[in-house]
């Protein structure tokens, strides 16, 4: 699978945070693996734990999302967010922006936050079943919040003057129909 370098937004530059890598690890019959790599996390809020559960408004402080949009000619997609917390929420979209519903998900998903001196590293796992089926165009974002409350937004690309990782030109890696074992 590739690894994907991250853009922060240019009106949103972060504080000691210097690179944001994103990559799907694996996809199985069972799981899609993800991993967030952040470089310079001297400053990361890292919310604190939670447990696992639902939960709304995750973007708010340190979360990294995962946007996928299946080519079925549809512009329907669906958003992944995920916390260092444990908490996560997953949605559909009819459209851009609009038609928002909870997409279900009878087992949650595992996330993972490792933090060391220089790098830290986010993994999530995501339960296949629940996933939209590939091929897809996917978007990789993080909303990565530093102290004092510096909040910087990466992602694949920024074609707006503010973040918007819901724009379909931040769908730019793809994800093939053929799984791993």
């Amino acid at each position: 699978m590739q690894t994907h370098e991250l853009a922060y937004h240019a009106s949103h530059p972060p504080l000691a945070i210097r690179r944001v890598e994103a990559r799907v690890l694996s996809l199985t019959d069972a799981w899609m693996r993800v991993r967030w790599r952040i470089d310079g996390p001297d400053k990361l809020v890292i919310p604190s734990f939670a447990g696992k559960g639902r939960a709304d408004n995750l973007w708010q402080t340190t979360c990294f999302e995962l946007f996928m949009m299946p080519k079925d000619g549809t512009p329907g997609y669906s958003e992944f967010n995920l916390s260092p917390s444990e908490r996560w929420a997953a949605y559909d979209f009819a459209d851009y922006r609009e038609g928002m519903s909870q997409r279900e998900f009878a087992r949650e998903p595992d996330c993972t936050m490792r933090t060391g001196q220089s790098m830290a590293i986010f993994d999530a796992s995501l339960p296949r079943s629940q996933m939209p089926e590939a091929p897809c165009a996917i978007g990789l974002a993080a909303v990565l919040e530093e102290e004092g409350g510096v909040k910087s937004y990466w992602a694949l690309n920024h074609p707006k003057a503010e973040p918007d990782f819901h724009d379909p030109a931040c769908f730019a890696a793809c994800l093939a129909r053929t799984r791993a074992a």
